[in-house]
């Protein structure tokens, strides 16, 4: 009596897989050719035509979510989404696409001033992580310490990956002198800093009187403002070489 109860659940469950694994290979059947209502009817519209253009296609796949997502779209996200992966799809490092957001991010980092701690990062592959490209020149970060080389684990105590550049970035930013914590690796060695944001100025013209009066500038990129500072740092050196020079005279 006791087996036929077991044998009789066994089947109970059985049949629940089962209906559960059918109910799952429709849904993808019909994910996969995309079926929809027209005048009652449904028509089976095959995703893998090459005869139609994206704008036809992002459209079906619109009607789709309109008919049958349960929750609130963001249109403007889904169109920036789209953009984004169909130039992702060229597979090209020197193409990428920028939204707004990110645009007036990049501009504000690179073609003027903004309150952080001063260092360039890059993505590292082996670790999954951010790294440390530089530290800025007088930065806060090349005083507190930060080398090239070291991997960002947290900031604040929470952890970034390598694909939320963007978000860190805006979490080391902040208001001018407020505190920002940091957790770095360093080799094998885990340390952390405590580093107050001041006010960056991005793509400093430097300079310096070398030997035998030779002037020296140096500007790692370019940007709206490089111009004039270049001709300030100009008039600057030559002022210095000609003191150095009238010195010389009176002499």
């Amino acid at each position: 009596m006791e087996e036929k109860k077991s044998y009789k659940v066994y089947k109970i469950v059985m049949i629940i897989v089962l209906t559960a694994y059918i109910t799952f290979m429709i849904t993808t059947i019909v994910g996969y050719n995309y079926l929809i209502k027209d005048d009652g009817k449904l028509l089976l519209l095959n995703t893998s035509s090459n005869e139609e253009d994206i704008a036809t296609k992002l459209s079906k796949y619109k009607t789709i979510i309109d008919e049958y997502y349960l929750w609130d779209v963001d249109e403007a996200k889904l169109e920036e989404g789209a953009i984004k992966g169909y130039i992702e799809g060229l597979d090209d490092p020197y193409t990428e696409y920028i939204s707004k957001e990110e645009m007036q991010e990049y501009m504000q980092d690179t073609m003027g001033n903004y309150v952080g701690i001063g260092i360039y990062m890059v993505l590292d592959n082996e670790s999954g992580k951010i790294r440390v490209l530089a530290p800025m020149k007088n930065s806060p970060a090349e005083e507190a310490g930060l080398k090239s080389g070291d991997i960002i684990l947290e900031i604040d105590g929470e952890s970034y990956t390598a694909d939320e550049m963007s978000n860190m970035s805006n979490k080391i930013k902040g208001e001018e002198g407020t505190k920002v914590k940091l957790k770095i690796l360093r080799g094998t060695e885990t340390l952390e800093f405590e580093i107050e944001r001041r006010n960056i100025k991005v793509n400093p013209v430097e300079g310096k009187v070398l030997e035998n009066n030779i002037g020296y500038i140096q500007f790692s990129s370019f940007d709206e403002t490089t111009a004039e500072d270049f001709k300030a740092k100009y008039q600057e050196l030559e002022s210095m070489r000609n003191n150095i020079i009238n010195n010389r005279f009176k002499k």
